[in-house]
């Protein structure tokens, strides 16, 4: 895909999950346009997916962005689109965090946070030990780094030599209740990884070349950490880091103004 391809893929997804969001009245709505750029560079120019069977693994360690994946999925035409209208809904198709068992392309169930990361690692562990060229990328959020747990598997991952692991930190710089930044000795947070033992390299989680970049280079018998700096909400600028949009949930009129800005 060229540059504009992503550029107007990814507008697409946003404008299928505010639509989503809407319809169920759901909340999640900022932290998943933060990661869209990232899913859409992904999905559409990085992953190998053909044959199945053999198809590079995503993890949405942050599970409660699940409304990106669900919508980035159908895009890319491995999620059937009708299963996004029962989204968030009593005796629906799709929950609020993700399931591993209620859709194609939904690699593991996650939602308690820092537990996606690590079955990444587990199965890129399994991938190395059997001879397989697949790659696993997960995705986990700022505030879900101060789990212990992501700690734990940041240890683990370069004694193993997993090079075929790739995280993506969305560090948009929001949680639930304030800024990790603010809450945590955060920073810097690089060369946290890095003292880990990680390949890092950090990019504009909304610039698709620079994501893409990124995602292409390896440092083989190292794990990779890419730290994508995105925007809370980004696409809609009354969204745009604004905590509030972690909870809030979208009115007709929201949805409305959303979409004009996502044309």
């Amino acid at each position: 895909m060229t540059g504009l391809d992503l550029v107007r893929t990814a507008k697409e997804i946003r404008r299928t999950l505010v639509n989503m969001a809407c319809a169920s009245k759901s909340p999640h709505v900022g932290p998943s346009l933060s990661c869209v750029d990232i899913l859409t560079t992904l999905y559409f120019d990085i992953m190998k997916l053909e044959p199945w069977e053999e198809r590079d693994v995503f993890i949405m360690s942050k599970g409660h962005a699940a409304m990106a994946l669900y919508a980035t999925l159908a895009e890319r035409g491995i999620l059937d689109k009708v299963l996004l209208d029962g989204y968030y809904r009593n005796d629906g198709t799709l929950p609020a965090h993700l399931d591993k068992t209620k859709g194609k392309g939904i690699e593991v169930s996650s939602g308690s946070l820092g537990h996606g990361f690590n079955m990444g690692l587990g199965m890129a562990y399994g991938f190395k030990r059997s001879g397989s060229k697949r790659q696993v990328y997960a995705l986990i959020g700022d505030g879900e780094s101060e789990e212990g747990s992501i700690w734990e598997g940041a240890l683990f991952a370069p004694r193993l030599g997993l090079g075929n692991f790739t995280a993506i930190l969305d560090y948009n710089d929001l949680q639930g209740y304030g800024r990790p930044s603010e809450l945590c000795a955060f920073e810097s947070v690089a060369k946290k990884w890095s003292a880990f033992g990680w390949f890092v390299l950090e990019v504009d989680g909304h610039n698709h070349q620079e994501i893409r970049d990124a995602l292409k280079d390896k440092y083989w018998g190292k794990p990779t950490m890419v730290v994508a700096r995105t925007v809370k909400g980004k696409g809609v600028s009354f969204m745009e880091d604004c905590m509030e949009w972690h909870f809030y949930v979208m009115s007709e009129t929201n949805r409305n103004d959303a979409l004009k800005e996502l044309r």
